[in-house]
């Protein structure tokens, strides 16, 4: 597995472009993804109830396991818009199929930004009309791609990477109101692997779990969360042995992991990437509520915003998660430094564990010492810019 330079336009037979349409004022606001063949294609989506029309069109065009291009606005997500948003959905990829000479039902949809206001339909044609013609397969255009979809973010989410003879590549957005079983996140991935779209699913949805699944910034889970990804088998690699399919899903858990820490780092206002790690829990659900749990309090993480090593609300957030634990058998670690022994303080001075929350990169350690089993999440601090940016979102 290697990391290279550039993003989704390096995956074989893959092309497309990022334009200022004018949903947003300034920024570059839309973006089409398109493959010369029909692929292979799988999908996670939100959990939340409240799903946007793009997420409810797109589970049914996926249901085939087939799709060819990506269409995707940023300003307005299309959420609780009624059946005007579901008519909307479909006739932008309707035009958009029509521009591209493919299936209405391999054009996926997707949609970012302020809920309950109608996508401006007018500006959606011109948008589909504009980038057309401009699909390319260069750099820039990758850039203006990953560009394209951003709404609070700070900057672009890419990962590429070149594995046994195929690239794997991904982008994502994703800021705000972010919280395991999804986030409000958009994430593209394309590859030019041949894998059947059964197995692509299954991958997804472990890959997912593994990433996505486990980072937080406040809390919330949004209306569009979607997580998609398309093989086009150009590479002319079949993903048919045990081996080869084990290396593609390292491979995929890599680009997944990297992107949702990506997410993470950039979450609104923060200034930190925090890392909890839970080791020796008594089973995987466990593992994997303690480490969520201490990465979404909003305790913890105001604590490491201030560089407060008040290790008290580590240990009580892993307390209230609902998982097995005896408070004498912990220990938690902030970097190599560990702070808590056998559920007590283990002695350290403020000052010494106070340099482990000065980095950019906090890691949280906890050793439950009840069984095997271990779970890695990723979130950040919580600062006073998170509520300037969110009071002022939809103005």
């Amino acid at each position: 597995m290697k990391i290279i330079n550039g993003g989704i336009t390096k995956v074989k037979g893959i092309k497309g472009q990022g334009v200022h349409a004018g949903f947003k004022k300034e920024k570059l606001d839309f973006t089409i993804i398109y493959s010369e063949r029909v692929c292979n294609a799988a999908g996670v989506f939100t959990k939340n109830k409240a799903a946007a029309a793009p997420v409810i069109i797109d589970r049914e065009f996926l249901s085939d396991g087939k799709a060819q291009a990506i269409v995707c606005n940023s300003g307005f997500a299309n959420a609780c818009t009624g059946n005007e948003g579901i008519k909307d959905a479909l006739f932008t990829a309707e035009y958009t199929s029509e521009k591209l000479g493919i299936k209405k039902e391999n054009c996926l949809i997707f949609s970012t930004g302020v809920i309950g206001i109608p996508i401006p339909m007018k500006i959606m044609e011109s948008a589909i009309d504009k980038t057309v013609p401009l699909l390319d397969t260069s750099d820039e255009a990758s850039e203006n791609i990953a560009n394209a979809i951003l709404t609070t973010d700070l900057v672009k989410k890419e990962v590429t990477i070149e594995n046994d003879g195929y690239i794997i590549s991904g982008i994502t957005k994703g800021s705000g109101m972010i919280h395991p079983n999804m986030a409000t996140m958009l994430c593209f991935i394309f590859t030019d692997a041949d894998i059947p779209s059964n197995i692509l699913k299954d991958a997804l949805k472990v890959s997912v779990n593994k990433s996505f699944n486990r980072i937080s910034v406040d809390g919330d889970t949004s209306t569009n969360d979607s997580v998609v990804i398309l093989a086009n088998g150009l590479s002319n690699v079949k993903i048919d042995t045990i081996e080869k399919h084990k290396s593609f899903c390292e491979a995929l858990d890599f680009v997944c992991i990297e992107l949702a820490k990506k997410i993470a780092r950039d979450g609104e206002g923060a200034t930190k990437l925090i890392e909890c790690e839970c080791i020796g829990a008594k089973s995987q659900d466990d593992a994997d509520c303690i480490s969520k749990s201490i990465i979404s309090s909003s305790l913890v993480k105001s604590a490491i915003f201030g560089e407060d090593p008040n290790w008290g609300r580590i240990v009580a957030a892993a307390g209230y998660s609902g998982a097995e634990m005896e408070l004498d058998k912990i220990e938690v670690y902030l970097g190599d430094l560990r702070i808590v022994n056998k559920g007590k303080s283990a002695g350290i001075p403020k000052e010494e564990s106070r340099k482990e929350l000065q980095k950019d990169y906090v890691k949280i350690k906890i050793i439950m010492n009840l069984g095997e089993y271990s779970s890695k999440s990723w979130g950040c601090d919580l600062s006073y810019d998170y509520v300037k940016i969110n009071a002022q979102y939809h103005t």
